[in-house]
């Protein structure tokens, strides 16, 4: 029994000293000798410290050859490599003492193409980057990249016999002198094959307009990419599979299999907001993906505030493409405050959008019935407006935060008391957005709005709110309150004093400049100053509205909680402003 128990008490002890010691690095280790990458190479080929006496073991024994095998990898194939070591309990230390040497440098190059890729523009465009340059330091990395990015390649544009007849490095450690000998046999170039929609309901002529690909163009994983990503737009599909068959590859065609699983038919979204302008808002969206076999889709939007509360149906049909070329059919009511007006608005429309590039193109019409109210007076206007679009957006950078970019808006519509409308007018907007950073944490933000309505003067009465201009608020002159500034008018009171009203202009002009600076990657700062007016004709007054704030960068855009100034005005007072979302 005594002898049984000096056993356990001696491996209690032994366990007590291991555990004391688990997870602490036993080993420190110094690379002398070197610098830049030829340092980090090495600590990276000797890892992270032992943690234990049999790693440390390891460690030890190991150590030299891998500082060798880390300069070998960057050319250097002469280092000389001594080492030093100190027992001092419980942590060792290690210091490795390198002499690089001279470096290998690249000799005769031989990089060959055979087969259909020695045509091919890709290819051609891979080895003007080629990395190697003779009479330059050799790197065994650069050398396998480059292999393996021929290889990706093929594989990518559709050369899947591709292989090397030749890959070597010959090195001659006399003279240092590596020797690359590279041949790339490409073999045939494969081409798509029949598309296989076997599981998709949808109409063929459907499928066909987002298939950017047909059989018999050569194979290329962009094009694939691409026609996933253009059914993934639709908002038909909840997944898609794209998979090429190669076990029915026939005459070096890749027969395609594309697997659709329909969304949901219906969804159901509750949002909840708040805004300077619009203040709480509730809003509950209807959306119907797909209503049928021809790609129709609807939604319906109801949203609730206590400055315009609003409903929306909007019917979409594709035309010549799903997402390139839609009609939206829509119907809208809406109540809404501009200045010191209250509108009610009926409005059907119709609505035909088409890509091309980075151009959208908008033909619409609309037929609007609004009714508002200046002081007791009431006012009641029907317009049939035939209208025009055209817009541009370029960015860089994050969709949300982006970097650079220039947003541009321009939009026409015309009305005839002759053709279904009260009045005849002419209308005309504009609409600038400019972002660039031009140096790391700096960034500027311009914006310019323009509007002119052309009307008769006797018909000036009879424009509609929503056809006419108003400043102020969030997206404006943020010193002064949402749609607070335009043409104002003067009335009697019941009481007999005189009340000034703003009921809008027919001219809008209106910029912002704005410096941001971030403190850090998801913090910034902002100074800015709006300017402009809404006004009649020739009634020009300028508005001035400095101000600074505070912006969090959320997955949905920036948080900017901003204090504005109104300065121009006789009462100038501040305003805090909250907007949540990009620039554009």
């Amino acid at each position: 029994m005594r002898y049984f128990s000096r056993i356990c008490l001696t491996l209690w002890i032994l366990s007590s000293s291991a555990f004391s010691y688990a997870g602490e690095a036993l080993l420190e280790y110094e690379v002398q000798g070197l610098e830049g990458s030829l340092l980090n190479n090495a600590q990276a080929w000797l890892g992270n410290a032992p943690e234990s006496r049999s790693d440390r073991a390891n460690f030890l024994a190991t150590a030299e050859d891998r500082v060798a095998d880390s300069l070998k990898a960057l050319g250097y194939y002469h280092a000389i490599i001594t080492s030093e070591l100190e027992r001092t309990e419980p942590v060792w230390s290690l210091q490795l003492n390198v002499i690089a040497g001279d470096p290998v440098l690249i000799g005769a190059i031989s990089v060959q193409l055979k087969g259909e890729a020695a045509e091919d523009e890709a290819f051609m465009r891979l080895l003007e980057q080629s990395p190697f340059a003779e009479g330059e330091v050799f790197n065994h990395g650069d050398y396998e990249r480059f292999k393996n990015q021929l290889l990706t390649l093929g594989q990518e544009r559709g050369y899947f016999d591709a292989k090397f007849s030749e890959s070597k490095v010959h090195i001659n450690v006399v003279s240092d002198q590596a020797d690359i000998s590279l041949h790339y046999e490409s073999g045939r170039r494969f081409r798509f094959g029949a598309v296989d929609y076997s599981q998709s309901n949808l109409d063929p002529e459907v499928l066909a307009a987002l298939q950017p690909l047909q059989e018999g163009e050569y194979f290329d994983q962009s094009r694939l990419q691409f026609f996933q990503t253009q059914l993934q737009r639709t908002h038909f599909f909840s997944g898609i599979v794209i998979k090429p068959e190669f076990a029915k590859v026939k005459n070096y065609h890749v027969p395609l299999s594309v697997k659709l699983y329909p969304a949901r038919s219906h969804s159901f979204d509750v949002g909840f907001g708040f805004s300077t302008d619009t203040q709480e808002r509730v809003s509950f969206i209807w959306k119907t993906p797909l209503l049928n076999r021809y790609g129709h889709s609807q939604q319906t939007r109801i949203s609730y505030s206590a400055v315009n509360p609003s409903g929306t149906f909007t019917y979409t049909i594709p035309l010549s493409h799903p997402l390139n070329d839609v009609l939206q059919l829509s119907a809208r009511v809406e109540n809404d405050k501009y200045g010191d007006v209250d509108s009610r608005q009926m409005e059907f429309g119709a609505l035909r959008e088409i890509r091309e590039g980075k151009w959208v193109f908008s033909y619409s019409g609309r037929e609007l019935d609004e009714s508002w109210e200046v002081k007791d007076t009431k006012f009641d206007s029907r317009y049939a407006l035939p209208g025009f679009a055209i817009a541009r957006s370029n960015r860089g950078g994050s969709l949300v935060d982006p970097s650079s970019g220039f947003s541009q808006f321009y939009k026409l519509e015309g009305a005839s008391a002759d053709v279904g409308s009260d009045i005849d007018l002419l209308r005309a907007t504009a609409n600038f957005s400019y972002i660039l950073t031009p140096a790391p944490q700096h960034r500027l933000v311009a914006r310019t709005a323009l509007g002119a309505v052309f009307i008769s003067d006797d018909d000036r009465i009879n424009l509609a709110p929503s056809l006419r201009f108003f400043a102020g608020g969030s997206q404006s002159l943020r010193g002064f309150g949402y749609q607070s500034i335009g043409n104002e008018t003067d009335v009697i009171r019941d009481d007999g004093s005189r009340q000034t009203l703003v009921v809008g202009g027919d001219r809008l002009l209106t910029g912002t400049l704005e410096y941001q600076y971030y403190f850090t990657p998801l913090w910034r700062g902002a100074v800015f100053v709006d300017a402009g007016d809404a006004f009649n004709s020739t009634d020009f007054d300028l508005n001035v509205s400095p101000g600074f704030g505070v912006h969090y960068m959320s997955p949905v855009g920036a948080v900017r909680l901003e204090l504005a100034n109104s300065a121009s005005d006789e009462q100038a007072e501040w305003r805090l402003v909250l907007n949540i979302g990009a620039e554009f």
